[in-house]
């Protein structure tokens, strides 16, 4: 890199931390929109509780209640007062609302929230919701908002049992619409069966039946930064392919060429999914951020249209469960694809080497600190021979770095043409392929980017301690302080690994022989990092200390092997071969035409 190459790096990092400071939001102007979020939000309620009180004007409503009724759709059903029946098993424990007919929370019984208490995914408040849209004598209702009857207790289940209970909405003594719920004795499914009878006159375009569910996903993981980056509603439709909207901004999308078999309302280690086997005709999907709500992490809401069976049933399943890979799929319907692997050829890595080696560590019941040192051996020992070549490589230019001053010094700087040629003669001389240290480390990237996707969706992680880090899954804060740079705490884990990247970086210019700006260049990405990830899990931070521990292991094991010496008669035996026995490498080849061209270009001028 030249020396306006190098400046312009700079600026633009500038740029990007100096724009995170002007565009962010102050203080004054997030109070002036919860403000105004809290005044549109009065008057709704207020408006809500002026309607509501209009028809209880009349002290009569009461007395003549059936009466009254009869004219209004599911009449009868649009007063009463909520009740709940509790479904429990093993795994879950599910309340159930009469109003709406609806799950009106969820605790998974063996989990703990950051702060140790009962981790329960939604509740009943007013961001939640569940129910049929339906038109009703020229009246859209939805039946969330209607009481439906039941007889049912409160019912924990056996191991090897299962329970039903069934919630109906009645509009007459033979016409109505059942919600039956079923649980296993264990398990983190739910089976949910919709079925109208007597209704076809009475609904309108009765064969399909569309679903609303909404939910507001609470906060579970110590950072809602992080835990925010990695919720959203993913989709899955009966062609095998997985989707979701976006996790880093409001995102909506309608979906109408495709059945979805699944939905799911992600949170970073726990998801809220509704499953049916003959997929959802038509679909609107949309997730949204509430940057003052504190104890929610995004809103999540679905639309999906189905058709309804000929028996007038619509089978539906729900799972309510942990993000965890294996866990997942046991479940069947390619539930796993809800573990975000990273994209393209990554989520490969992941899913064919990464996960398979850390499920074989997983069975020796090793602590995860220890599964993650087990697991940077093996990679490295995997990519050993990679990082010889490029020590090698990088050797034998820093053994030819004294003839390229040489060439430098008699060619100049004046002519960069002349210049890349005059090296490309040396390097064909010497047999030395510039490029032999940075491919072996390419090769090595995709393996490290996919690493940096594995370890935040490492739902095995979440409450596992190491050494000082209390939980692997977030950060560990040994130092915190007034927010600056966008965070309140400095990761030890982070500085470490800092620390240990500039330290590699200053070694592997000794072996490289860099100089001038190249020599400094690589002191700026270890910086960049600490920014970066001082947020994200100590178990990443804890893997790349130790790749960059072990890569100083394997250069002190590979210099007592590498004679520098040896390279240097090699390279000059080089040098004395004929020109037409040396083998070209396609790179030199290329750059050799590209020279020509370039000093063809220049005379012609």
């Amino acid at each position: 890199m030249d020396k306006n190459s190098y400046t312009g790096f700079i600026l633009i990092v500038v740029i990007m931390i100096g724009s995170y400071f002007l565009l962010k939001p102050s203080d004054a102007e997030i109070k002036k929109e919860k403000h105004l979020q809290d005044s549109i939000a009065l008057a709704k309620t207020s408006h809500k509780n002026t309607a509501a009180i209009k028809p209880d004007t009349s002290k009569k409503v009461a007395a003549v209640d059936t009466a009254a009724l009869k004219g209004i759709p599911f009449g009868i059903a649009t007063t009463g007062t909520q009740k709940f029946i509790t479904l429990e098993n093993q795994e879950l424990l599910v309340k159930l609302s009469n109003k709406g007919g609806r799950v009106y929370s969820v605790e998974l019984k063996n989990y703990k929230t950051y702060d140790q208490k009962p981790l329960i995914l939604f509740d009943g408040d007013d961001n939640n919701s569940f129910g049929l849209n339906l038109r009703v004598q020229d009246k859209p209702i939805n039946t969330n908002d209607y009481f439906f009857t039941s007889n049912a207790q409160n019912l924990s289940v056996a191991a090897k049992d299962s329970a039903s209970v069934t919630l109906r909405l009645n509009y007459s003594a033979t016409q109505y619409i059942d919600y039956i719920y079923t649980l296993k004795g264990s398990g983190y499914k739910l089976g949910l069966t919709i079925k109208t009878s007597g209704l076809d006159n009475v609904i309108a375009n009765s064969n399909t039946l569309n679903l609303n569910w909404a939910a507001s996903v609470r906060k579970q993981e110590k950072d809602m930064k992080l835990d925010r980056t990695y919720s959203t509603v993913f989709y899955y439709n009966t062609e095998n392919d997985v989707d979701y909207l976006s996790e880093g901004k409001d995102d909506q999308k309608n979906i109408i060429d495709k059945k979805l078999q699944w939905v799911a309302f992600k949170e970073h280690f726990f998801s809220g999914v509704l499953i049916s086997k003959q997929g959802a005709e038509k679909s609107d999907l949309s997730v949204t951020t509430d940057i003052t709500d504190a104890n929610h992490v995004k809103q999540m809401k679905a639309s999906l249209a189905f058709a309804r069976g000929a028996d007038g049933s619509l089978p539906l399943e729900f799972y309510f469960g942990p993000n965890q890979f294996s866990l997942l799929t046991e479940q069947g319907h390619d539930l796993d694809k809800i573990v975000n692997l990273g994209w393209g050829p990554l989520k490969y890595v992941n899913r064919y080497a990464t996960i398979p080696i850390f499920n074989l560590l997983k069975k020796f019941n090793w602590n995860y600190g220890l599964v993650i040192l087990a697991l940077t051996v093996i990679l490295k020992v995997v990519l050993s021979p990679l990082t010889y070549k490029s020590y090698l490589s990088m050797a034998k230019m820093r053994i030819l770095k004294p003839e390229m001053d040489e060439i430098k010094a008699k060619v100049g700087e004046d002519n960069p043409t002349l210049l890349q040629q005059e090296y490309m003669k040396l390097y064909k001389k010497a047999g030395v392929n510039p490029l032999g240290g940075c491919l072996p480390l390419l090769l090595q990237m995709p393996i490290v980017i996919a690493f940096f996707r594995f370890f935040p969706s490492l739902f095995e992680l979440r409450g596992q301690s190491f050494l000082w880090m209390h939980d692997l899954s977030t950060y560990d804060s040994v130092i915190t302080f007034s927010p600056i740079f966008g965070t309140d705490h400095i990761s030890l884990m982070c500085l470490l690994m800092t620390i240990s990247t500039l330290v590699y970086t200053y070694f592997n210019n000794q072996i490289s022989g860099a100089t001038g700006q190249m020599k400094y260049i690589g002191y700026i990405t270890p910086i960049i990092f600490l920014i970066t990830l001082n947020s994200y899990p100590s178990g990443l931070n804890y893997y790349y200390f130790l790749a960059n521990m072990f890569t100083f292991l394997q250069q002190y094991l590979i210099r007592l092997m590498v004679d520098d010496k040896k390279i240097h008669a090699q390279i000059q035996e080089n040098k004395k071969k004929p020109e037409d026995k040396k083998k070209k490498s396609g790179f030199q080849a290329r750059m050799e035409e590209m020279m020509r061209q370039q000093q063809t270009q220049a005379k012609k001028k």
